[in-house]
This record gives C-alpha cells, sequence and structure tokens, in this order.
C-alpha cells in the first residue's frame, strides 16, 4: 500500500501541470532549459509564481495546452524577428491578429565594394551609388555583386 502511493506520489512530481506546460513553454521560447529555469528560481532570478497567473488566463483564453503552446511560439518567432522582448502577456495582446502575425522578412540588399547599388526596372541595369551620391553603371559581373542583409 505504502509502495503504492510513494509511485503515484512520484509520477505526479514527474507529470508537469497544463499549467507548468505553458510556463515552460514560454520559457524555453525565451532559449532556457528546465534546468536554468529550476537554478534560476531557487536563486530568486525567475520568480515562477509570477508567470502562474497569465498561464492560467492564457490556458482558458486557448481552450488548450496545444494551442496556448503554439500561441506562445509564434509570439516569440515575431518578437525575435523584430528585436523586441515579449511576456506571456503579450500574447493575450496580439491574441486577435495570431493568424496575421508573421516573423520579419530579412532584407538582402546589394553592394560593390562596399557601395549601395540600385536596380533600374526601366533601363534593366545595375547602378553603384558613389560615396559623393552619383549614380555609376555597373560593369563588372553578376558574382561580384556582394549581398548583405541590412537590419
Amino acid at each position: 500500500m505504502k509502495i503504492d502511493k510513494e509511485k503515484k506520489k512520484l509520477k505526479k512530481q514527474k507529470e508537469e501541470t497544463k499549467i507548468q506546460e505553458i510556463v515552460n513553454c514560454y520559457f524555453y521560447s525565451k532559449g532556457l532549459n528546465l534546468e536554468q529555469i529550476k537554478k534560476d528560481a531557487k536563486k530568486k532570478k525567475i520568480i515562477y509564481s509570477r508567470f502562474t497567473r497569465p498561464a492560467k488566463q492564457l490556458l482558458e483564453l486557448a481552450g488548450s495546452v496545444r494551442k496556448a503552446k503554439n500561441a506562445i511560439n509564434k509570439v516569440a518567432e515575431w518578437a525575435r524577428s523584430r528585436g523586441l522582448d515579449y511576456a506571456i502577456e503579450t500574447v493575450f495582446k496580439k491574441w486577435l491578429e495570431l493568424d496575421k502575425l508573421k516573423p520579419k522578412e530579412i532584407v538582402k540588399k546589394p553592394y560593390f565594394q562596399g557601395n549601395h547599388m540600385v536596380w533600374s526596372e526601366s533601363k534593366k541595369k545595375w547602378y553603384v551609388i558613389s560615396p559623393e551620391n552619383d549614380w555609376l553603371e555597373f560593369a563588372g559581373k553578376e558574382e561580384e555583386i556582394e549581398w548583405r542583409i541590412v537590419k
């Protein structure tokens, strides 16, 4: 009888509650793993209980743990692509526009020897903009164009 109780107790400890799952999903999206979460909670760097109420509200709003986790991950991806910080509450604010949230597209711009380039649609030619703001026709090869990610 005692063994059964101990087994149940261990099983209960291992299983995360729905709210814990949502809170942990939020921390995972922030780049933390379970060990770091536990360590930071012990050192009081993370006040875990501060996240339980919003997680419970999110669970009620979403209707299921799976939908809540998907919403957190979508908001996390959107916020990260824009260099923004986010909290579980951000998911509430963005709830109505969740299906429209998309990560910011990475834009690559053409450069030649450190100078910006522009494509002229009418003349079907590349132009290099010099430091003096003169438009110089590009006479090089396509391979010489350097594509940089500009934020």
